[in-house]
């Protein structure tokens, strides 16, 4: 599952604000808004984060999870 920071350093990474990962996700732009502001992460569907996460990546990112090493992350794609 993504964390809400990993979202908002992908749209910053990709330069997309709420409402682009909006339409490219197909998830409505209220449900963007809450899925990043930290306050009800749990209630997020699976289908909701699977279609942020396809969009995202779709467009250039991947994303790592925690490990020992450190905490999860985002990154542009090679």
């Amino acid at each position: 599952m993504l964390t809400s920071g990993q979202i908002r350093a992908a749209r910053a990474l990709l330069d997309w604000n709420q409402q682009k990962l909006a339409e490219e996700s197909g998830v409505s732009l209220a449900t963007i808004r809450r899925i990043e502001s930290d306050r009800e992460p749990d209630r997020t569907t699976s289908p909701n984060q699977e279609a942020i996460q396809r969009a995202l990546e779709s467009g250039g990112v991947s994303f790592t999870p925690k490990d020992s090493k450190g905490g999860e992350g985002v990154r542009m794609k090679r």
